[in-house]
């Protein structure tokens, strides 16, 4: 068997394993782990992670890893002010994550592309209330992949109020390349958090999709909406006791436990992606992906 041959059925069982994978029970599992306070437990997490991944902590608010009090405190770690200034054209549309492009580019009428032979469509990816996505139809879209060693918070890409927020209940695959190009709908199967929201005249959507291992999606508006005890799809309340429903550009709007996918929608005619940006590309908060038009 040639090397090559012997890449691709690895990557088929590793695919059919998360199949068999107790997929929730092996997340709620990691979302107490790492949240142990227990100094034994989370430095010997917190030092593993740093031999494997390396993670640059030279932007963090707080640049000692063992200082933080559990592993999910030092993975969802803040930077210090101004370390992901956004663009300041008012017409450059921002990226959300630190990250790397998984693909970019128009739909196709309702369809997106997850990879090479697979493809989604917008409603089922928002699952829920699909008068948003008349607004968004034949618009545009760029899939963020945000690996371990990312700062993992997620950022208003434009100017922008909350209209609607909801959860889509749904299964919890890798989201790494291997998984996306092996599962048919992944984006539409995992469960997510999906945030709409209105800029000036133009109506754009933050889907923060999950995966296997994460603990958590959090929203500044909601706190912590996975996991759940109920895995019903849920309306989120527009509440602005914890957050104005209004941010600026390149404020926090949420976070993720562990590695996943941001999904960014935005309506037809509205914006052009910039030149160069395609699969494998890098991302930073706050660096501009697209101009209004």
């Amino acid at each position: 068997m040639s090397a090559l041959d012997a890449d691709s059925v690895g990557a088929r069982l590793f695919v059919a394993l998360q199949y068999l994978l107790p997929q929730h029970f092996l997340s709620r599992l990691a979302y107490q782990i790492t949240r142990s306070r227990v100094p034994l437990v989370k430095n010997a997490l917190i030092r593993s992670f740093v031999r494997s991944f390396h993670p640059d902590m030279s932007e963090a608010e707080q640049p000692d890893p063992l200082q933080y009090e559990s592993f999910n405190a030092f993975f969802t770690r803040a930077l210090r002010a101004q370390a992901r200034p956004p663009d300041p054209d008012p017409a450059a549309l921002v990226s959300p994550v630190d990250g790397t492009v998984s693909q970019i580019g128009r739909l196709d009428g309702s369809w997106l592309v997850q990879a090479k032979g697979h493809a989604y469509t917008l409603e089922s990816l928002l699952a829920a209330d699909l008068s948003w996505a008349t607004h968004l139809r034949g618009g545009a879209f760029a899939t963020l992949y945000l690996a371990p060693l990312n700062y993992h918070r997620v950022h208003m890409p434009l100017h922008g109020a909350l209209r609607a927020a909801w959860y889509v209940p749904g299964q919890l695959f890798s989201v790494n390349a291997t998984t996306t190009a092996g599962v048919p709908g992944l984006f539409a199967r995992n469960e997510r958090v999906v945030c709409v929201f209105g800029h000036e005249a133009l109506t754009f959507a933050v889907v923060l999709v999950g995966a296997l291992l994460v603990g958590s999606i959090a929203t500044v508006w909601h706190g912590e909406v996975t996991p759940r005890a109920v895995r019903g799809g849920a309306d989120l309340p527009l509440d602005a006791s914890r957050a104005a429903l209004i941010l600026e550009k390149g404020a926090e709007l949420g976070r993720f436990n562990m590695g996943s996918t941001v999904i960014l929608l935005l309506p037809p005619g509205s914006s052009e992606w910039l030149h160069g940006l395609a699969p494998g590309s890098s991302v930073r908060v706050g660096q501009a992906l697209a101009r209004l038009t």
